[in-house]
C-alpha cells in the first residue's frame, strides 16, 4: 500500500481530485457502496426534518468529500510545509496561545470533520510560539496501515501517542519546559468498558468518551475545541473555541456536553464534512 500511495502522492492535488472525481467517488458509491445502508440510516436519524430525495442529495455528498478526503491524505505525504500552512489556517488562536503557556499546556478536542488528519497542521502552528504538541491516536488494526498513517501524521510535525498511554505520556512531558499540546478526537464511539456520558446528539441518544475532561481535569490545564469549516476544495480552517479554563473545577459532564453541542453545530452548519460511515450509534 505505502508504494502505491507514494506513487499517487507525486501527483498533483487537482490531479487527484480528477482521480477522486471519476473513480474513487463511484467506486465507494455505486461499485463497493461502502457502508451506503449505515451512512443512509444515521444521516436519515440525524435529520428527520429532510425528505428522502434531500438524505440521498446529502448522502452523495458524503461520499464525494470522503473521496477527497483520502485522495488530501494522499496528498500529505509529500505536500511541502508551506504548502499545508496554506491548506490549513487556525483562526482565533490569542487565547489559546496565552492560556497554554498561563497553565504550561492545553487539551483541544475536535471531531471527524473535514479534513481531521489534516487538523495535525496545529503541531507546525504552535511550534511557532514554543509549544510543543502531541496527538492521541488509536493504533489501526493492520500493522503496516498504523505504520503509513503515522508517516504520514509525522510529516505535519509533532509526537504522536496510543491513547492508553496518553496519562503516562501528559505526566512525563510536563517536566518539559516547553508548554505542551494535546490533540484529541473525541467523537468515537466509546469502548463497552467504563461509563461513557450520554446526550442527545443529533437526535438520537449517544454515548461519548470523557477522557479529554477526566486528563484535563488531573492535568489542570484548559480545553479547548476546534471548529473546523472548508473554505475551498482542499482549504480549511479552525477556529479555538474555548470550553474550560479551570476543568478542575467544573461538574462532571459539563466539558463533554460543551463539546458535543459544539461538535452537533459544527456539522450542521456542514453535514457533508462529517464521518457518517463510522459505526457511531450502534453498540
Amino acid at each position: 500500500m505505502r508504494g502505491l500511495v507514494s506513487i499517487l502522492s507525486r501527483l498533483s492535488l487537482p490531479a487527484l481530485y480528477r482521480l477522486a472525481d471519476w473513480l474513487l467517488y463511484p467506486l465507494l458509491y455505486a461499485v463497493v457502496r461502502y457502508r451506503r445502508k449505515l451512512v443512509r440510516e444515521n444521516l436519515t436519524n440525524a435529520f428527520p426534518e429532510k425528505s428522502k430525495q434531500e438524505i440521498r442529495q446529502l448522502e452523495r455528498k458524503y461520499y464525494h468529500h470522503l473521496a477527497d478526503v483520502i485522495v488530501e491524505i494522499v496528498y500529505s505525504y509529500r505536500a511541502s510545509d508551506d504548502d499545508m500552512r496554506q491548506r490549513v489556517r487556525f483562526i482565533n488562536a490569542e487565547e489559546t496561545i496565552r492560556l497554554t503557556k498561563q497553565y504550561g499546556g492545553n487539551i483541544l478536542m475536535l471531531g471527524h470533520i473535514g479534513n481531521w488528519e489534516w487538523m495535525a497542521e496545529v503541531s507546525r502552528f504552535m511550534e511557532q510560539f514554543g509549544i510543543e504538541s502531541t496527538h492521541v491516536y488509536r493504533k489501526q488494526r493492520s500493522e503496516s496501515t498504523n505504520e503509513l498513517m503515522l508517516y504520514i501524521r509525522k510529516r505535519h510535525h509533532g509526537n504522536y501517542c496510543d491513547k492508553n498511554l496518553i496519562l503516562r505520556t501528559m505526566v512525563r512531558q510536563r517536566r518539559r519546559e516547553a508548554p505542551q499540546s494535546y490533540g484529541m478526537i473525541a467523537d468515537q464511539k466509546p469502548s463497552l468498558h467504563g461509563e461513557p456520558y450520554t446526550t442527545n446528539f443529533l437526535h438520537q441518544s449517544t454515548p461519548f468518551l470523557t477522557g479529554s475532561e477526566v486528563l484535563s481535569s488531573k492535568m489542570g490545564y484548559p480545553v479547548f475545541f476546534f471548529y473546523i469549516r472548508q473554505i475551498e476544495r482542499g482549504v480549511y480552517t479552525a477556529e479555538f473555541k474555548l470550553l474550560s479554563e479551570h476543568p478542575a473545577a467544573e461538574p462532571p459532564g459539563r466539558i463533554t456536553e460543551a463539546y458535543v453541542r459544539l461538535l452537533e453545530q459544527n456539522i450542521e452548519e456542514a453535514p457533508e464534512l462529517w464521518l457518517w460511515s463510522h459505526n457511531r450509534w450502534r453498540r
